[in-house]
């Protein structure tokens, strides 16, 4: 396949300042998304997408070539993701690349390993081949609260109801299981991702990773976490990209 792995990094973080490229073991947080993104595509098609210097710099010492700078209306709170990874696309597109599969690996998940991206790529892949195809596979862990055992919503006279199932299910294990996105990997298709966003595609395959490889930083307290874990997950992350 041809894939492209786009790395949005935006400068201006609020939650934790300068976090893309803030060190995490002696390494900027973006590295470690460098190092998984080569286990699924060359140099040539990881695109970091930024409007930030000191994060272009950064890619670049990573060994990235940084062949633009993004648009300062795409670098805007309420951007968006969907406008950027278009952006990204046309670019490589008008360059002569045509990807047949596009890559989104955000940077607040150091510990989503390459091994992670080469297995979610498989299911698409396999995916992929069926008549009917496939939109997306996306990264997903399992939800901490299930609308059918401990999710309330509040009625019109303000009284809590469960979310779904009536109220039926007393026990964990009798639940379905539900799936959230976890932000580390989504691998589409680059024909539905021109037509729609990402939220409205209709055929959507899950790959499951677990808790803390799904750690997505977006508070300081994310950042703690992760420093309290990363010693073990991070190496041994290292070691599986430098096995690849």
């Amino acid at each position: 396949m041809k894939p492209l792995v786009i790395i949005p990094a935006r400068g201006g973080s609020k939650g934790v300042p300068g976090k893309n490229i803030k060190p995490l073991m002696g390494r900027p947080l973006l590295h470690w998304t460098v190092d998984a993104a080569r286990a699924v595509a060359p140099d040539s098609a990881i695109c970091l997408t930024t409007d930030s210097d000191e994060i272009a710099e950064c890619g670049r010492a990573a060994g990235l070539d940084i062949p633009f700078m993004r648009p300062a209306e795409l670098a805007a709170d309420g951007a968006g993701t969907y406008p950027v990874l278009l952006h990204a696309l046309d670019f490589y597109t008008a360059r002569g690349y045509n990807p047949d599969v596009v890559i989104l690996m955000q940077p607040t998940s150091p510990f989503r390993s390459g091994e992670h991206a080469r297995e979610a790529l498989e299911i698409y892949r396999e995916a992929a081949a069926r008549p009917e195809g496939v939109d997306m596979v996306v990264s997903v862990t399992r939800a901490k609260t299930n609308p059918y055992l401990n999710c309330y919503e509040e009625d019109g006279e303000g009284y809590l109801n469960i979310s779904k199932g009536g109220g039926a299910i007393a026990c964990r294990q009798d639940a379905p299981d539900v799936w959230e996105y976890n932000g580390a990997i989504y691998v589409m298709n680059p024909a539905t991702l021109r037509r729609m966003p990402l939220s409205s595609f209709p055929r959507r395959i899950k790959y499951v990773m677990e808790p803390l490889a799904s750690l997505d930083i977006d508070t300081q307290l994310d950042w703690q976490v992760a420093e309290l874990v990363a010693p073990q997950l991070l190496n041994s992350q290292l070691q599986q990209n430098t096995a690849l």
